[in-house]
């Protein structure tokens, strides 16, 4: 059923403290929470419930707890916690009495985002609209934007062929006891001695040695695949269950370093690609490919994020431009005039390439383009900052999805950040205004 709106009563209570009591109304979170139209996002997602069944949580505490994680680049259960002993947090998702625990589940986070999906360019136009309404963003800003990918990593460990094998042993032996399926053996102590090994001969660059240590996981786990498929031979649930299962230990088993084509980087998360950056610390990383879309010029408030969306199968830059310009045109509503992009991006799909200019470009570059192109490189210390105080650094969300909703999310949060500073700075300008003035008056210096 659709999600309640928002009420408050707007009277005291005897045995609780209104937060509007509690907390400074001036604070920058304040602020922000009633710069943000929660009744159009209320609309907007409302439409994704049906109309039967219990009533969901309130979209102002879920959209606000979402908000709040990506600001201050927390976890769900952070969030949680801290919304608890916060009454800034409180007041942000809409409670108007200090509450003592969280009213609601830690999963409701994972629901909401997947129930959300594609809704979550909603938050991210919305950061932009915020900031425009309060002064850090202009509309003439948004004109030439600067575009870049960049790597949004996995959570998972580095994949070694030793690290893979050990894994595959122990999810197949975990599944078969979860399902009561007795295997004949199951080589958890073996593989794990095993690939503890294989890491050292490797370190000691004792090849031979680090070879035979993975001829030996590779001959256990194939033995429990073998063992598992005639235990299941003819027990139809059992197959499905083991069917996903079974071939990605296949294909961990049979595949090699050095293969061509598609390979497996971890036994858990099928969705790992290995991006290969050319840089000196990280030479290869894995995740997915993300774009990200920023101002050219720093805006009043700092260089604002447009567009973010993560592009599964590592696609090549250049033929992903074209989409990302209409799709940043389309959220913020204002045509791009310029776009200014790095080497990367040769070749491109872009309908109107004289819009485009790459760096090191010389035909054209002249004037005002020149001083622009030279602003393309901004974007790193952008991209910096989402990955060092956001999630983009590292993805906790589960499957393709999860790393869409991640590059948006991060996205939204950067902004955020840039719209508390802005409105911080705004109060301290008031404030020392207003000292400046008293000060000057002669009967306010009488009385000091």
């Amino acid at each position: 059923m659709r999600p309640k709106k928002h009420e408050t009563t707007g009277s005291s209570d005897l045995f609780r403290g209104r937060l509007d009591q509690i907390i400074n109304m001036k604070h920058e979170l304040v602020q922000l929470a009633e710069k943000i139209d929660w009744e159009f996002l209320d609309g907007e997602i409302a439409p994704l419930y049906s109309d039967n069944g219990r009533p969901g949580i309130e979209t102002r505490f879920v959209i606000g707890l979402l908000l709040l994680k990506q600001i201050y680049g927390l976890s769900d259960e952070g969030v949680c916690e801290r919304w608890v002993y916060d009454p800034y947090f409180q007041h942000f998702t809409g409670a108007e009495f200090f509450q003592h625990e969280f009213p609601h589940e830690r999963s409701d986070l994972s629901h909401w985002r997947k129930r959300l999906g594609e809704k979550l360019e909603l938050l991210l136009a919305e950061s932009l609209r915020v900031a425009h309404e309060s002064g850090a963003l202009r509309t003439k800003d948004l004109a030439r934007v600067t575009v870049d990918t960049t790597v949004q990593p996995k959570n998972i460990t580095f994949p070694t062929d030793a690290k893979l094998l050990h894994a595959a042993i122990k999810g197949l032996t975990r599944l078969a006891r979860r399902h009561g399926v007795r295997l004949r053996q199951s080589y958890v102590r073996v593989a794990k001695r095993a690939a503890m090994m294989a890491g050292r001969y490797a370190h000691a660059k004792q090849f031979n040695r680090h070879r035979r240590e993975l001829r030996i996981l590779r001959i256990r786990l194939g033995r429990i695949i073998r063992d598992i498929r005639r235990k299941i031979a003819g027990d139809e649930p059992l197959e499905e269950a083991f069917s996903w299962p079974l071939s990605r230990a296949d294909q961990i088993r049979s595949q090699q370093q050095r293969q061509r084509g598609w390979k497996l980087y971890s036994f858990h998360a099928l969705e790992v690609e290995c991006i290969g950056k050319g840089k000196a610390s990280a030479p290869y990383e894995f995740g997915v490919k993300a774009s990200v879309v920023t101002t050219n010029a720093r805006a009043p408030g700092g260089q604002f994020v447009l567009h973010a969306r993560a592009l599964p199968g590592n696609p090549y830059d250049g033929h992903t431009l074209r989409g990302i310009i209409e799709e940043t045109q389309r959220l913020t509503g204002r045509e791009i005039e310029r776009a200014y992009v790095d080497k990367g991006y040769r070749g491109h799909d872009v309908e109107n390439p004289r819009r485009v200019f790459i760096s090191g470009q010389k035909r054209g570059v002249r004037g005002r383009i020149k001083r622009e192109l030279r602003r393309r490189s901004a974007i790193e210390a952008v991209i910096g900052h989402m990955k060092a105080e956001g999630h983009l650094g590292r993805c906790y969300l589960k499957g393709r999805a999860g790393d869409a909703a991640n590059a948006i999310l991060s996205a939204v949060g950067y902004n955020l950040r840039l719209v508390l500073a802005w409105l911080t700075m705004i109060l301290r300008a008031i404030l020392l205004a207003l000292i400046q003035r008293f000060a000057t008056r002669p009967d306010v210096k009488s009385a000091f």
